[in-house]
């Protein structure tokens, strides 16, 4: 189960909704072994496409030092589908690289409506999990 502040999955959505038509991507890090997203980092979609994403890859260098740097994690890994379902495509899943992320998808198909998913994939095997969204860490859920 993710269990995510309201906050953070605003920031998720506003920078889904921003990119659009093309998709949006990006982590929130935690601390290593938390499973707790805490800080909400947007990238860039290095494709600037409407069907796919990759982080450019000194962005992600930097991202990924920054988060060593401060005992970190990428807790969750989100990007946005702007024509299709919150689901992961085959490219999606073959580009699961973090078994223990949270790999979040929002669909922006929709105006006015967003689809906010949350999914493990590990080894090709794609498994949906419930979302709680609080309003802060260690509070009570609100969905």
């Amino acid at each position: 189960m993710l269990t995510i502040e309201r906050a953070i999955v605003d920031q998720i959505v506003a920078h889904a909704r921003a990119d659009h038509p093309d998709e949006a991507c990006g982590v929130v890090a935690g601390a290593i072994g938390s499973d707790r997203p805490t800080r909400f980092i947007a990238m860039e979609n290095a494709e600037r496409s409407p069907t796919f994403y990759r982080f450019d890859s000194m962005e992600q260098f930097k991202v990924w030092r920054e988060m060593d740097d401060r005992d970190e994690e990428a807790v969750v890994i989100y990007h946005s589908h702007t024509a299709t379902e919150a689901y992961p495509s085959r490219t999606d899943i073959s580009y699961a690289s973090e078994p223990n992320a949270h790999y979040v998808l929002v669909s922006t198909r929709e105006a006015g409506s967003t689809d906010f998913r949350s999914y493990l994939i590990v080894d090709g095997e794609v498994t949906e999990e419930e979302v709680t969204i609080v309003e802060a860490q260690g509070s009570d859920s609100v969905n």
